[in-house]
Parts: structure tokens; sequence; C-alpha cells
């Protein structure tokens, strides 16, 4: 596997986000008990790096964020997607 090219610290926040606003397929992190959980979310809107997905209630994102908010999000570039 080619490893990407290291990105220069003065364009780090740009190429973020970048990669935020084309991935296809974001995954979010959350905890289910003492279970890790990694799924891909739909995202609905994006404010700098603030970032809204949807999800259903009955889904278990939706108990697990709500018993521990610590959530994490992570994005593959575009490079890496295909």
């Amino acid at each position: 596997m080619k490893l990407p090219t290291p990105v220069p610290e003065n364009e780090l926040r740009a190429v973020a986000l970048e990669t935020i606003r084309k991935a296809k397929f974001p995954m979010v992190a959350t905890i289910d008990g003492d279970q890790p959980r990694v799924r891909p979310v739909s995202t609905v809107r994006v404010d700098g790096f603030t970032v809204y997905f949807a999800n259903l209630k009955r889904y278990g994102k939706t108990a697990e964020i709500k018993a521990n908010p610590q959530v994490r999000k992570a994005y593959l570039g575009e490079e890496i997607q295909e």
C-alpha cells in the first residue's frame, strides 16, 4: 500500500476541511458498554469542524451516544476510499 504524502503544517486545516467535505462515508466510533463500535454515518451538515449526522432513535448509536457522548469521527481521503 502506498502511503500518503505528509501534509505541510500550514496546509493542514484546509486539507482536513476538504477531506471532511469530500468524505463519502465518515465513520463514528462509540462505546457500547465496554465494547467499541465503529459505523459509517450519513453527514447532514458541516460547519467548519462541527459535523451533524443523521441517526434514528431506534439505532444503537443513539443510546450509546446518550450514555457516553465521547464520540470520535474518522474520515478517509479519496485516495484511500478507492
